[in-house]
């Protein structure tokens, strides 16, 4: 049985990943028009216990995307400077999007994992009470 608990953890694992990779992935779109906003990017590391690879995956540190922030034209803006503009954000809505997509996808896939091992192991304990 231990076999089915640790698939159970790695699918565990990944789906508490994706749902903070999908945390992320809505803070930056719900900020896309604040100015100097900078687009949260959160990274996976492969979990070792023991010293051995286990399967299972973590979230890294959270990074800030340090690309350009656009420059936005607008000199009523009490953010602009002296030729009219001010920082804008870095989030592109598309690159959100597909990330938001492939999160739940991710997240999809390991749930249907975890459903997998459940049955198998219900299985195997209805074989082994007959």
């Amino acid at each position: 049985m231990t076999d089915f608990s640790e698939a159970m953890s790695v699918a565990a694992s990944g789906m508490k990943a994706q749902a903070s990779r999908l945390r992320h992935v809505s803070e930056n779109i719900a900020n896309t028009d604040t100015p100097g906003y900078h687009r949260k990017v959160v990274s996976f590391e492969e979990m070792v216990t023991n010293g051995s690879r286990s399967g299972a995956v973590a979230t890294g540190p959270m990074r800030l995307d340090r690309t350009a922030l656009d420059r936005i034209y607008d000199p009523a803006n009490p953010l602009a400077d002296d030729t009219g503009h001010y920082d804008g954000s870095n989030v592109n809505l598309l690159v959100e999007i597909a990330d938001a997509r492939e999160a739940q996808r991710s997240y999809e896939a390991n749930l249907k994992m975890f459903d997998q091992v459940r049955q198998m192991s219900s299985a195997l304990l209805e074989l082994l009470r007959n």
